[in-house]
């Protein structure tokens, strides 16, 4: 049974997302969030951003080289594109 490309890049894209989701949930995030979707709404979205959040947004946009990556993952969040088709509709 051969494993196409895809299918594995879908397996290694879903991994790197229980793995953020689960260092979020270690850090007191909620355990179905991204830390770069938990750092948007603290940096940007929060009526008083704290200090940390702002450098965390910062930090991690850049480790991305993109300066929307955590607004990306919040859109993200919020639309369930990470969620299977299945589940995306309820």
């Amino acid at each position: 049974m051969a494993i196409t490309q895809s299918k594995l890049k879908t397996w290694g894209y879903h991994v790197l997302i229980a793995i953020d989701q689960l260092f979020n949930a270690l850090i007191g995030g909620a355990a179905d969030e991204t830390l770069s979707s938990r750092t948007y709404r603290g940096a940007v979205l929060a009526k008083y951003p704290r200090k940390r959040w702002r450098i965390w947004y910062r930090v991690i946009n850049a480790l991305f080289f993109d300066r929307n990556h955590c607004k990306t993952a919040y859109e993200s969040e919020v639309k369930r594109r990470q969620y299977p088709a299945e589940f995306r509709d309820l």
